[in-house]
């Protein structure tokens, strides 16, 4: 499988390269479905949670991974592959839908997936509001939530970067949260929202990152619009 063939031969290479620093594994269940949920700085954060974890994790990430040109476009799509991310299509409906239907039949086939609850990687290094689907997915499933959280990966990997400097990095996974299965019709909207923040508070802790209580997608369009608009004034 080409996941075990990362794991067994390109792994050392990447451990070397990141030497994490891995704290408790213990909490990553040793058999059935579970959820890690990670806070996001890097697009090398899909590959070094596998890397260290002691079973496989299946990741979604965005289609655009898959359907790159080039060098880069093939190394990506190698990559992720190589790590077990399946793609999902973030136009939404139906193609959306498929992802987590998808994710759904990993969990109940007792294995483990692994999502960033942000969405997206955080435009500066905070840790940004999570949003509820992992939660509403726990519920489904009566899947533990595992919190886990990754130090070091921005530093190492900047945006737009392929190959991650040489460097240190931490990935420290927390106590499970054990979620009780509930039918769909029967979940609210505050059980979901309530999980998703006990959740993040979680990641929160094991990361030591700032929390901001909104998405991390409209701070990147703060961001960028500030940027415009001191670019506009600067001429």
């Amino acid at each position: 499988m080409l996941y075990w063939f990362f794991v067994k031969l390109i792994g050392p290479f990447a451990r070397r390269r990141l030497s994490p620093a891995v704290s408790g594994l213990e909490h990553i269940p040793a058999q059935g479905g579970a959820i890690i949920a990670s806070n996001h700085l890097a697009v090398i954060d899909d590959g070094l949670l596998p890397l260290v974890s002691p079973r496989m994790i299946h990741f979604m990430g965005k289609s655009e991974y898959f359907t790159g040109k080039g060098f880069k476009g093939a190394f990506k799509k190698w990559w992720f592959t190589s790590v077990g991310v399946f793609p999902v299509d973030r136009s939404g409906g139906s193609k959306s839908l498929g992802a987590l239907e998808t994710a759904r039949h990993i969990l109940e086939a007792g294995e483990l997936f692994g999502i960033h609850p942000e969405g997206t990687r955080s435009p500066d290094g905070r840790l940004y509001r999570g949003h509820t689907g992992v939660a509403r997915l726990a519920f489904e499933t009566g899947s533990p939530i595992v919190p886990a959280a990754l130090v070091g990966t921005r530093e190492l990997q900047k945006q737009g970067k392929v190959l991650p400097l040489k460097g240190k990095t931490k990935v420290l996974f927390g106590e499970p949260i054990e979620v009780p299965k509930i039918a769909e019709d029967e979940l609210t909207h505050e059980q979901i929202r309530s999980l998703t923040n006990q959740m993040m508070e979680a990641i929160a802790r094991l990361s030591g990152q700032e929390y901001v209580d909104i998405y991390a997608q409209v701070a990147k369009k703060d961001i960028a619009a500030r940027k415009l608009q001191d670019g506009t004034q600067s001429r």
